[in-house]
């Protein structure tokens, strides 16, 4: 009896040890993802970040305050996202600095939150929270929906 109760507890052991490892992989890949979307983003890679990182169904929406005080919601369609990065003056470099990231992952399924600052030509446009949801598609995690917040004052 003694000796299954070591084995038993060996086992547990040896089981959360490796779940632990597998969910620290989980989360490093599906940062990795988020980070790769930025890149795209940065270089204005509408290519690289349609093709590789983000699902075909993708949603995007922005939480937002109305001038009146109202808080609504905007969607944004894919190809319109992406019309925008390709479209952007090529002389306009945007900038955005994910400042921490809290993530929740498993072999699955994961959803990322990062405070951000946003800039354009290296001055000061807005700040907020991006939320990413992603998929692994057994081969590769993909964003399949981004949701975020912008403001321009009270960001620090």
């Amino acid at each position: 009896m003694h000796k299954f109760l070591i084995l038993f507890f060996l086992f547990i052991s040896c089981n959360t040890v490796f779940s632990q490892k597998e969910i620290d992989e989980n989360q490093k890949n599906a940062k990795q993802a988020v980070l790769d979307f930025f890149e795209g983003f940065h270089k204005g890679d509408t290519v690289q970040i349609g093709k590789t990182i983000i699902s075909k169904d993708m949603v995007l929406q922005t939480v937002f305050k109305t001038k009146e005080g109202k808080v609504k919601t905007n969607t944004t369609t894919i190809a319109k996202f992406l019309e925008a990065i390709h479209n952007r003056p090529k002389d306009q470099k945007w900038l955005e600095k994910l400042l921490d990231f809290k993530i929740d992952a498993n072999d699955r399924i994961a959803q990322i939150w990062t405070p951000y600052e946003f800039y354009v030509n290296d001055k000061f446009s807005h700040c907020g929270v991006n939320i990413f949801q992603l998929f692994n598609d057994g081969s590769t995690w993909r964003i399949m929906a981004i949701a975020d917040t912008r403001k321009r004052e009270g960001c620090k």
